[in-house]
């Protein structure tokens, strides 16, 4: 069996190089040919659209600040709660960014985002000191987020938030049914309806027979024995006379 000669196999050689240069050109005009799609983003905010959507995240982190508050117990730790605000703050504040600056108001705006951005620093480190149970940072930070929330609030007002200005309050929808009941008791238990049936009871007790007994006995025995006593008497003293 003869063994292919040196020209044999360049020959071979070169013949697949020149299949895999022809391959490679085919590939490269294919990729020429694909196309990126655009991705239009989304049209920005006015800024009454933004008020509107803004003041709804609001309201509903102030009403679930203010139910943690009042569902506060003895045995409520201040780092649990601080925790909890901390989260509620820093994701209000994620999603006012997710919101955008308004068409034509981002000068405005960044005044705005600047303190919601400081508010939402200050309530991390508030969350890593009662993370890490600090009193001591705990303390600081709670006074330093207040601030921070003070300050946040006020920006809100100027730019024309209602919501995102306001304090935490509980929510409406669990404290309407609530001071609902405590009205109607009032006016069930109302101590003006019970009285009137107080009232006419002492009536009642007016009309028994019990004293038309007594007035039956004066007019038939009390009267009748004086008068005979007196006719009796003048008979008996004019015969006298006589």
């Amino acid at each position: 069996m003869r063994t292919p000669g040196n020209k044999t196999i360049l020959l071979i050689l070169g013949a697949l190089t020149a299949l895999l240069i022809a391959g490679c050109g085919g590939g490269g005009g294919d990729e020429t040919e694909t196309t990126v799609p655009t991705v239009e983003e989304p049209a920005a905010l006015t800024k009454d659209e933004l008020i509107t959507q803004g003041d709804g995240i609001c309201a509903e982190v102030n009403a679930a600040v203010g139910a943690l508050s009042n569902s506060e117990t003895p045995e409520t730790t201040p780092g649990e709660t601080t925790e909890k605000v901390a989260n509620l703050y820093i994701g209000m504040i994620e999603r006012l960014q997710d919101l955008g600056a308004p068409e034509g108001e981002e000068a405005d705006y960044a005044k705005f985002m600047e303190a919601g951005e400081e508010l939402a620093k200050v309530e991390g480190e508030a969350k890593t000191a009662a993370e890490n149970e600090d009193t001591a940072a705990l303390e600081e930070t709670g006074q330093e987020a207040a601030a921070a929330l003070e300050g946040f609030q006020s920006q809100a007002a100027i730019y024309g938030f209602e919501d995102c200005s306001a304090e935490p309050s509980a929510p409406a929808t669990s404290g309407g049914p609530a001071t609902g009941g405590e009205e109607v008791a009032p006016e069930e238990g109302g101590v003006e309806v019970e009285p009137e049936y107080e009232e006419p009871a002492p009536e009642e007790e007016i009309v028994p027979e019990e004293e038309v007994a007594p007035e039956t006995g004066g007019a038939g025995g009390g009267p009748e024995a004086p008068e005979p006593a007196p006719e009796t008497g003048g008979e008996s003293g004019g015969v006298g006379p006589g």
